[in-house]
This record gives structure tokens, C-alpha cells and sequence, in this order.
């Protein structure tokens, strides 16, 4: 029988449950267990594809082209799995599957409700999704982690939790556990844990028909005894069933705290679930990863020119896979935020402490990376930083945006097209270098872009980037954009050693660019950072990261492949962890 675990959470939103659920399946996951993850959003919108960054964060592209919430990205991140856009419910999609079933008459003579029509085609959504397999050997799943978005009591998640309220019937008690994720806030001025917000939060929960099997407790220092006992008191639970999730150094720790305070043995009893008891090979895998965080000496900074720099989730993906990057190649990374407008001209004359600290900023680090966007507020300051890139021989990525825009720059500037611009920005330019793609603009914004996995083909040997794919002939990655480089203008660039080193299957999608006589200046149109992984950083973030340190050439010297210290990144085929424990002992642990 299918396990299901459904994490609800409390008090506030933004609280962690994304963490929390991905590191629950991480321990399951370790113990020989199949998991899969579908996270709910109770808002009426199908798909996350329209939002601004400053809604939810970012928006997380899957494989099959679906644009789905960051916690999707987390949970492939941890899991190390691919997942599907159905894996992403919203109250929209029921909504419509539900009025679609309604015109073809399915209900035909009834009153279509929301009990028990809507919380009906949840639960089925809920069961047809977690059978879908998400390994790479195509099993199919035996726990499915559901997290529900939002906190408990809100009005949009109230069909949802009457939905799960009736699903823990239906499926039977051994076989449906809740965990809940509650605060405990701790004002500076008594110092002292405050348990109110958890008990209101559970008894809301338990007013709604259910019943917490563990509570999750975020909180900046450990839950003291007292405060434990007196939560179990007044929540209906145990205290070994009160876990206390405090604030840690990486989030790589979370699994291994709440492996700690026994969740696996705790959740193997409740859902009876037949779990080795061998020592767990990925766990060990999660602690090198989190000490060694830990222990980084040398730093790297790396400048973010985007125009979503005030919210970090707006980002998420590209930090975790710089992170992944400096992970492996053993730097502290420093992130150095720079609001691509505040690099303007105009600032100067408005407001000229915020140019000359961005540009202080950006003059001091040790690469640039110019990630995706819309809309053209910014996009001349992302210019002036790609411009200086180029011109002062720092390391440089430019993601999707920041491709076309660095193909602007070398337009303007190298070939003295001073108009040179994408149509999204100037439709009258006369030297639209970054253009629209005619098949896809419908008129209609979501859901209406080039969308998920697409293979891109190297078209040269020497080509760097091909070199830290491990020497392949293409990558398949995902995408996300409306607009490409202008084929017909590419011989101009070529010429001036500006080369499309990549393209996709057919040649007429321009996918890499590279510069010659620059130690590492790269643009891809795709999106990298989506299938970053701790163990496996994404080839492009992990060359800014190696030539920003200085490391390139000699790491392309020998192969590819990183001093017995940096064995992160070994290239050597699957990322299974379990495969690749072997090579992760590192010498100051092993030494110990």
C-alpha cells in the first residue's frame, strides 16, 4: 500500500515546510524507500508561470515544461528526482478540471459542490500522481510526501484539508500520517519560548478534523524540555512526537536532525512501514556534505546582477547551484547582490551613493553572473556589467537573459551596432540581434514560451563548456523564454571570435555562446540551475566558480576532474549516491 505524509503548516507561511517535507523524504529515501513529492498551492492560478518573482520566488521549470513552485525545485534537489507539472496541484487546476467534467456532462442532474465534487477530484489527483514513478529505474513510488501550502485555517486551503480530513478514511490510519510545521517565536525581551501560536495552530488544525502525528517546531535555538512537555500537554501528542527543527549552519543539516530525534523509527512504526535497518550510506553522504560546509576556508564572491535582488527566493535555484559549485571545487561562496539599475548612468545623477556602491561591488568580485528575467527595467545596467566582464577578462555567465544581453553588448560595442537590441525591448531597433520566436506567441501569456528539457548540440571540440560536460556531443536541459538570438545575424559574431558554440538539433536556435581570449566567458539560453545537484553541480556554474578561483586550467588539465579533496564533482555517471560514497571520504574526515 501507498504511504502518504502530509505536511500542513502553522502560525506563519514561509516557515519551512518545503525544507521540512524534502528532508522527510530525504530520510525515507536513505532507508531503501521509493519516495515521490506533490506540493498543493491554494492559489487560483493553473500554473506558477505568470508570477513575479516577488509573489513566491522563483519559478522552477521542469522537465516536461511545467512552471511550478520553488519547493518542487527542493524536492528534486534532495530526492534527487524528476517530477512531473501534475506534481504541482493549485486550487486552479481543480478548479478547472472539475467546470471541464461539468460541460461534458459527466455530472449530468447534479449539483456540482465543493464538497464532494472538489475535495473528491483532489484525492483522486492525489492518488493517480503519487504512482507515478520519479527514479531513474521507473519504479514505482512507496511513500508520497504531499505538502500543503499556505498555513492552516486560511479560506482558499479549506477544501484541501476537508479533502485530506476524508482522505485519511478512505486510504485507513496505517497508512496517512500529518506532520505539522508550527513556530515558536522567542521575543529578545524575556528570552523565553512562547507555545501559544502551536497550540492555537493545532487546535485549528484538530477543530478541521485533523489530528497532528508529529509537530515540527521552528525555532532559532533548541526546544528546552519544559517547552516540549508542555506543547505534548496541550497538543495531544507525545513528546518524543514534538521535534524541534532550530535554525542550522546549511540546510543539509535538516535531515540529519530529524533523523536524530527518530523520525524514520517513528514514522516506520505509525505507517508500518518495512524499513532496513542497514546503516544508511546517503545520511553519511548528507553529514560529509553539511561538515564540510562547515569547515570551508577559502572564499569566492560572485556578483548576481538581476533585477529581483531585494527577495533571495527570487533566485533560489541559481544560489543553490552556485553553492553546489563551491561545494565541490571546497570554497565558501559569497553571494554579492547588485540591483542591475543602480549600474545605470541615470542612478548616478538620482541617486549616486547606490551606483557607485554597485559598482563597487561589482568591481570586487571575483566572477559576474547575469541570471534570467523579463521586462526591460534593468537590462541596460545588465549590459554595462556584462560590458566590463568582457572588457576587464572576468569570469562571466550569462543565463538565458543574460545571453541575449550579452550578445547585445558584443553588438553594440564590437561590431558598431550602437542600436542593437532584443525586440522585447526595442521592437523599432535595426539591429535586432535578440528576437521573438514566431511559434511561440499566441497572445497568450501562460503556459505559451519554450518550456522544459530540449537537447542542444556542441558544434566544435574545443569549446569549454563541452569540455566540463565531460567531452559530450549535446546536454539536454531545461528552457524557459520567448525570445532567441537572431540566426541570420550569427556569421557577423563568429568573425569577431564570438562563437555559438551550441545550438539545438536543427541549428537554428542559438543555446551556447563563448568568447575567445577570455578566461571564461559563457551565455547559455537554458537554465542550468534547474538540474544542479549537491553531488553534481551544473557544469556552467561550476566553470564560473573554477575560473572565479582561479582553478579552470588546471581542472580542464587533468580531465576534468577536481583534487582527491574536491571528489564532489565526480563526472563518473549516475548520481546515486550510494555509488559514489566510496570516493566521498574525504581525508580530514577519514582521518579523524
Amino acid at each position: 500500500m501507498m504511504k502518504y505524509i502530509l505536511v500542513t503548516g502553522g502560525v506563519i507561511s514561509g516557515i519551512g515546510k518545503g525544507i521540512i517535507a524534502s528532508s522527510v523524504g530525504t530520510i525515507l529515501k536513505s532507508c531503501g524507500l521509493h519516495v515521490t513529492a506533490i506540493k498543493i498551492d491554494p492559489y487560483i492560478n493553473i500554473d506558477a508561470g505568470t508570477f513575479s518573482p516577488y509573489e513566491h520566488g522563483e519559478v522552477f521549470v521542469l522537465d516536461d515544461g511545467g512552471e511550478v513552485d520553488l519547493d518542487l525545485g527542493n524536492y528534486e534537489r534532495f530526492l534527487d528526482i524528476r517530477l512531473t507539472k501534475d506534481n504541482n496541484l493549485t486550487t486552479g487546476k481543480i478548479y478547472q478540471s472539475v467546470i471541464n467534467k461539468e460541460r461534458r456532462g459527466d455530472y449530468l442532474g447534479k449539483t456540482v459542490q465543493v464538497v464532494p465534487h472538489i475535495t473528491d477530484a483532489i484525492q483522486e489527483w492525489v492518488v493517480k500522481q503519487a504512482t507515478v514513478p520519479v527514479d531513474d529505474d521507473g519504479l514505482e513510488p512507496q511513500v508520497c510526501v504531499i505538502e500543503l501550502g499556505g498555513t492552516v485555517g486560511d479560506i482558499e486551503s479549506m477544501p484541501f484539508i476537508e479533502a485530506f480530513r476524508q482522505f485519511q478514511f478512505k486510504v485507513k490510519r496505517e497508512n496517512f500520517c500529518n506532520i505539522h510545521v508550527s513556530l515558536v517565536p522567542q521575543p529578545s525581551a524575556t528570552g523565553e519560548q512562547k507555545t501559544k501560536p502551536t497550540q492555537n495552530s493545532v487546535r485549528e488544525l484538530r477543530g478541521l478534523g485533523l489530528s497532528p502525528d508529529l509537530i515540527m517546531c521552528r525555532c532559532s535555538t533548541a526546544l528546552e524540555n519544559s517547552v516540549k512537555e508542555k506543547i505534548s500537554m496541550f497538543c495531544h501528542v507525545e513528546p518524543q512526537q514534538v521535534i524541534c527543527v532550530q535554525d542550522v549552519s546549511s540546510i543539509y543539516r535538516v535531515p540529519l536532525l530529524l533523523e536524530e530525534q527518530g523520525v524514520v523509527t517513528y514514522l516506520s512504526r505509525r505507517l508500518n512501514m518495512p524499513i532496513e535497518s542497514r546503516p544508511r550510506k546517503m545520511l553519511t553522504k548528507w553529514k560529509e556534505m553539511s561538515d564540510r560546509s562547515d569547515r570551508l576556508l577559502e572564499q569566492c564572491s560572485i556578483a548576481l546582477v538581476g533585477k529581483y535582488t531585494k527577495f533571495s527566493d527570487s533566485y533560489a535555484s541559481v544560489i543553490k547551484a552556485l553553492e553546489h559549485s563551491a561545494l565541490g571545487i571546497s570554497h565558501k561562496l559569497e553571494v554579492k547582490y547588485i540591483d542591475s539599475a543602480y549600474l545605470e548612468p541615470s542612478t548616478l545623477q538620482d541617486e549616486p551613493v547606490k551606483y557607485h556602491e554597485a559598482w563597487q561591488k561589482l568591481c570586487s568580485a571575483d566572477g559576474i553572473l547575469v541570471p534570467g528575467g523579463f521586462g526591460v527595467r534593468g537590462t541596460e545596467g545588465k549590459i554595462h556589467a556584462i560590458n566590463w566582464a568582457r572588457k576587464q577578462k572576468k569570469p562571466f555567465l550569462g543565463v538565458c537573459l543574460g545571453m541575449q544581453l550579452a550578445v547585445c553588448e558584443f553588438a553594440r560595442n564590437e561590431l558598431g551596432w550602437e542600436d542593437a537590441n532584443s525586440t522585447e525591448f526595442d521592437p523599432e531597433s535595426t539591429h535586432p540581434v535578440v528576437i521573438d520566436m514566431p511559434e511561440h506567441n499566441p497572445g497568450q501569456m501562460g503556459g505559451t514560451m519554450r518550456l522544459g528539457k530540449r537537447r542542444t548540440m556542441f558544434k566544435n571540440n574545443t569549446s569549454t563548456l563541452r569540455k566540463l560536460y565531460g567531452d559530450v556531443e549535446y546536454v539536454d536541459e531545461r528552457h524557459r523564454h520567448r525570445f532567441e538570438v537572431n540566426p541570420e545575424l550569427r556569421s557577423h559574431f563568429e568573425g569577431k571570435g564570438f562563437h555559438f558554440v551550441g545550438q539545438d538539433v536543427e541549428g537554428e536556435r542559438m543555446e551556447v555562446i563563448e568568447l575567445d581570449d577570455h578566461p571564461y566567458f559563457i551565455g547559455v539560453q537554458y537554465h542550468p540551475e534547474f538540474t544542479s545537484r549537491p553531488i553534481k553541480p551544473s557544469p556552467p556554474y561550476l566553470g564560473l566558480l573554477l575560473a572565479a578561483a582561479g582553478k579552470l586550467q588546471g581542472y580542464l588539465q587533468k580531465g576534468c576532474r577536481l583534487s582527491p579533496r574536491d571528489t564532489y564533482s565526480d563526472r563518473s555517471g549516475s548520481s546515486t549516491p550510494d555509488s559514489e560514497i566510496s570516493e566521498l571520504k574525504l581525508p580530514s574526515i577519514s582521518n579523524e
